[in-house]
């Protein structure tokens, strides 16, 4: 471990709770969603009553952070794209809600040591392992950087998949009510290694994830990863049994 990534010598604490400033703005973002939209919400019970884990999504539209927050029980840590530290608005609102600015297309140092503090305080660091909003409307290549933070802090991850945002404001123009959908699926776990992971082990675990994240969304969400019925067939929901009455 080189010294500009050593973790800092004190130990912050970081609760799950909602509270504070997060608390009303989570609380504003939720009314406005709710009126906006027909929020439905499935799988809660896969989400962890403690931390720390990584909690993985897709990352499909500018809304999904207030969706997610206006479905998400406890208090998450996120990145934020180092262009918007020095806007006028969003600069101080993002410092606000504790936001971990990141500088994309680079290892950020800084960066990793506030996301690992996070998690080494037992705290809930939300990200999005495809780095940036997916232009197409479906999933894009995953980078390793959730899978290689999952090793580091030796966490769990939660996924959780978004999708039907893209649609509030085009269903506005037309007076309806779009239905936006959050899911959650069950905690997995990085495959042990012996000692430090490879940058093969990362990569194939990064993969893993993004699969994980295609079998929960609908065939028209899951893009580059369309394949997911034929590589990873065990991760798809089994579809319910239909009763036949006997002849």
């Amino acid at each position: 471990m080189t010294a500009e990534e050593k973790e800092p010598a004190e130990k912050q604490t970081y609760s799950l709770e909602v509270q504070g400033w997060y608390r009303v703005a989570r609380g504003i973002v939720s009314i406005l969603l709710r009126i906006l939209a027909r929020l439905e919400i499935e799988g809660q019970e896969y989400i962890p009553d403690q931390g720390p884990y990584l909690l993985v999504t897709n990352h499909l539209h500018w809304l999904d952070p207030p969706v997610l927050a206006a479905a998400f029980p406890h208090r998450p840590y996120v990145f934020a794209a180092e262009k918007w530290e020095k806007h006028w608005f969003l600069g101080p609102f993002l410092r606000s809600l504790d936001a971990i600015f990141v500088q994309r297309g680079e290892v950020d140092r800084k960066a990793l040591r506030q996301a690992l503090g996070v998690l080494k305080g037992g705290g809930v660091l939300g990200l999005a392992p495809e780095g940036t909003r997916s232009k197409t409307g479906a999933l894009q290549r995953g980078r390793s950087g959730a899978a290689y933070m999952a090793y580091r802090a030796g966490v769990p991850l939660v996924p959780v998949v978004t999708m039907g945002q893209e649609k509030v404001f085009p269903s506005l123009r037309h007076l309806r009510r779009a239905r936006v959908r959050v899911v959650y699926g069950p905690a997995f776990e990085p495959p042990p290694v012996e000692g430090k992971a490879s940058a093969r082990a990362v990569h194939a675990f990064s993969q893993d994830v993004m699969y994980r994240l295609a079998a929960m969304l609908p065939p028209e969400y899951r893009g580059v990863y369309q394949d997911v019925t034929e590589k990873r067939p065990d991760l798809l929901p089994t579809p319910p049994r239909t009763h036949k009455e006997p002849i």
